[in-house]
């Protein structure tokens, strides 16, 4: 029975290290391999989700039949799922393999600053949307996203 259940657990190790990592990271070294207008066109698409689970939330938060409660308890997974894929996106790609940090004093210390201001501001507004079902957070998290768009040279998406 044992040596069975040690089987089983060497195949469940073996299987979930053939997995790939799933994510939306990019590796942590330097490899030099960025795509910063893919990554920012990922948040768009999970504002755009954010959007969606909020107004379904909303229709759905009324009801008490048992397919509404599911559908409800399915969105609001959905919604904190895009908000964290926002905040890793910001954190992991952006933040660890885009800013590079500036000494107070240095050339260019105000703009990292800034810099750094843009990121905290759309992982907060990513927060926010965690915590809100009305529709203004899921506009300050696009507005958020925007200011972030531009410090990486591309244009603000349409609303």
């Amino acid at each position: 029975m044992y040596r069975n259940a040690a089987v089983l657990i060497a195949v469940m190790i073996f299987l979930l290290a053939a997995v790939p990592e799933s994510g939306y990271g990019h590796c942590q070294i330097p490899c030099g391999i960025y795509d910063d207008a893919a990554r920012i066109a990922r948040m768009y698409e999970d504002a755009t989700t954010i959007e969606k689970g909020m107004q379904k939330i909303n229709e759905l938060a009324g009801q008490s039949d048992a397919q509404s409660a599911n559908q409800l308890t399915r969105w609001i997974m959905n919604k904190e799922a895009h908000a964290s894929n926002i905040i890793t996106i910001v954190s992991e790609y952006f933040l660890t393999q885009k800013v590079k940090p500036v000494a107070p004093g240095d050339e260019g210390h105000t703009a990292y600053l800034q810099k750094l201001a843009a990121h905290h501001q759309l992982m907060s507004a990513a927060m926010k949307v965690k915590q809100n079902t009305d529709l203004k957070y899921v506009v300050a998290l696009r507005e958020a996203i925007d200011a972030l768009a531009q410090q990486y040279g591309e244009k603000p998406h349409q609303h």
